[in-house]
């Protein structure tokens, strides 16, 4: 069961340089859109792929820098004996140390034996597939794995013509799965000869003038073509090529008539039975045509929660259902640098697990705006709401994940996690609560942007101390409708020692009320706006429509915060 041990990708697509040590399971790629993952998966299909030629156009080079031949070298280890054979590929193996992760061309003891294939595109786009060897080079020889070898090897590709896998033709799993062949040359012949008799008969009816003016034709230009034209199924035309052979269900329709996603399960089902012969499987977006349940499944069935894993896996997803499931040291968050592509596993720590399974939506983001709590998350969608429908760019096209972290003594617990690893990251606080300020200063340390209101403020104060008067009487009006004039009028009461009414905060807005009504609204019980759709309300209906009427404070801390997300 070969494993691909290391990964170099040069000048392809938008690849400038990739240097990556799978693991030897489950690798998900995951990160933003356009970020190559699927062109990651390319390289190892069409650098192992059991094909003669590959079709390269001048976009296939990296900024179309045609001058720079694209190569892809993947290194091979858990080599069979068949391929450490010295007799074949003496010259060629090589010597991996998973200690430090050296390749060296002199194969050692305590050392992996590994072969290494490359593919080099020129600008003449020609396809050129060899094994590497100083020692080979040296000597003037070249060669490729032999073609039954490189058949063998082959990683099965699902993609959205996973349908392929189900019919005997050449590369598909089913051929992996035994050494089984069916052999239709005898019955193909007999259903060609009774095709052709058949056909002929119905012909006579159907085509009579225009077989008769044929006979006339060749009869006045001498063609012995014979008296009588038949038309006739000509066998050496008909072309029974790989997929002849196909499974059909007990109905008789061909397996290939399932879903999208049925399809691709049960191939990745057969390629975990097919490991034995090709152990690497290639899935781009995993979660395409299957429902959550199927996700699961179909990770479960490629070997997810087993140790050691069956076969060894590369997928893409942009499912959080998946992230869900998937260990930290099973996900690889892909980036382009300047220069070269990062390959970074996100771990296993309890905090980052942790993460995972709260808020998977933020690894598949571009940045990550870490919210206090559910006012906070709601005040953010609120306002995007309103925004995006007065046609400013949403959140969401922005690529911006909102993470509620569930109070200020979590909520560095969640950014340090995501921040550390590369994200975007910002976060948004009240600030009559502080923070752990160690956590908060290791944020700031790894890039990460704080955002908090006035000194002393909660989201509440920021709110009633920085909207206009009528929006302070929308707001309460508001409150009113979701929990009752009798329950606002006793927070009021509450908030001011019973010196000021409801009927009070009704009239004219001053300083003093518009504290009462901070103080109020936050009560610890039945707090006025304290959900996500609650505040997101408010903050889509009132406070977002206000803004322009809004303190230059509050209008200072919003704008910035909408600033940084714009990438700003």
């Amino acid at each position: 069961m070969a494993r691909i041990r290391h990964i170099g990708i040069s000048n392809f697509r938008c690849i400038e340089q990739l240097n990556w040590f799978p693991a030897v399971g489950i690798n998900c790629l995951i990160g933003p859109g356009d970020a190559g993952k699927s062109s990651i998966l390319d390289a190892i299909d069409f650098c192992l792929g059991a094909r003669r030629t590959v079709q390269f156009t001048d976009a296939d080079f990296h900024g179309l820098n045609v001058a720079t031949p694209i190569v892809i070298r993947i290194t091979i280890g858990d080599l069979s004996d068949a391929l450490k054979s010295m007799e074949t590929y003496g010259a060629y193996v090589r010597g991996f140390d998973p200690a430090t992760q050296a390749i060296d061309d002199e194969p050692e003891a305590g050392k992996e034996t590994v072969l290494t294939v490359q593919l080099t595109v020129d600008s003449d786009l020609d396809p050129v597939w060899t094994l590497v060897s100083d020692r080979a080079q040296a000597q003037g020889l070249s060669r490729n794995l032999t073609w039954g070898d490189r058949t063998r090897l082959a990683p099965t590709r699902i993609g959205a013509l996973a349908e392929s896998n189900l019919a005997w033709r050449r590369g598909s799993v089913l051929n992996r799965l035994t050494e089984e062949k069916a052999d239709t040359s005898a019955a193909l012949a007999s259903a060609a000869r009774d095709a052709r008799k058949a056909f002929g008969n119905l012909a006579d009816a159907q085509l009579g003038e225009t077989l008769k003016i044929v006979a006339d034709t060749a009869r006045e230009l001498g063609i012995p073509a014979g008296d009588t034209l038949k038309a006739m199924l000509d066998a050496h035309s008909v072309s029974f090529s790989g997929g002849t052979v196909a499974l059909h269900g007990d109905d008789g329709v061909p397996l290939r008539a399932l879903g999208v996603g049925s399809t691709r399960l049960l191939v990745a089902g057969l390629q975990r039975k097919a490991a034995k012969e090709s152990s690497v499987l290639l899935v781009d977006e995993l979660e395409h045509g299957l429902e959550p349940h199927r996700i699961i499944r179909l990770l479960g069935s490629i070997g997810a929660k087993e140790a050691p894993s069956p076969i060894q896996a590369f997928v893409t997803t942009h499912s959080p259902v998946a992230l869900r499931e998937l260990r930290g040291d099973q996900l690889w968050i892909v980036r382009k640098n300047k220069g070269s592509h990062g390959m970074d596993l996100v771990g296993t720590t309890d905090p980052i697990q942790g993460t995972i399974r709260a808020h998977p939506e933020a690894f598949l983001s571009r940045s990550v705006l870490v919210c206090e709590g559910a006012s906070e998350t709601g005040l953010m969608r609120g306002l995007d709401l309103f925004y995006s429908s007065q046609g400013t760019v949403s959140l969401n096209a922005l690529g911006v994940a909102l993470v509620d972290a569930g109070g200020v003594s979590k909520i560095y617990g969640r950014a340090n996690v995501i921040a550390r690893l590369g994200y975007r990251t910002a976060s948004l606080r009240d600030d009559d609560v502080q923070p752990d300020a160690s956590e908060e200063e290791a944020f700031q340390f790894n890039n990460g942007t704080v955002f908090k209101w006035a000194p002393g403020q909660a989201l509440e104060h920021a709110i009633f101390h920085g909207v206009s008067d009528a929006a302070v009487h929308l707001l309460l009006e508001r409150a009113i409708e979701i929990h009752g004039e009798d329950l606002i009028a006793e927070h009021i009461s509450a908030a001011s020692q019973s010196l000021v009414t409801l009927a009070t905060c009704q009239g004219p807005v001053s300083p003093a009320t518009r504290q009462i009504l901070a103080v109020a609204s936050k009560w610890k019980k039945n707090a006025w706006f304290k959900t996500v759709t609650w505040m997101e309300e408010a903050a889509r209906d009132i406070i977002a429509p206000d803004m322009a009427n809004a303190t230059p404070a509050f209008q200072a801390v919003v704008g910035n915060i909408y600033q940084w997300c714009s990438g700003g």
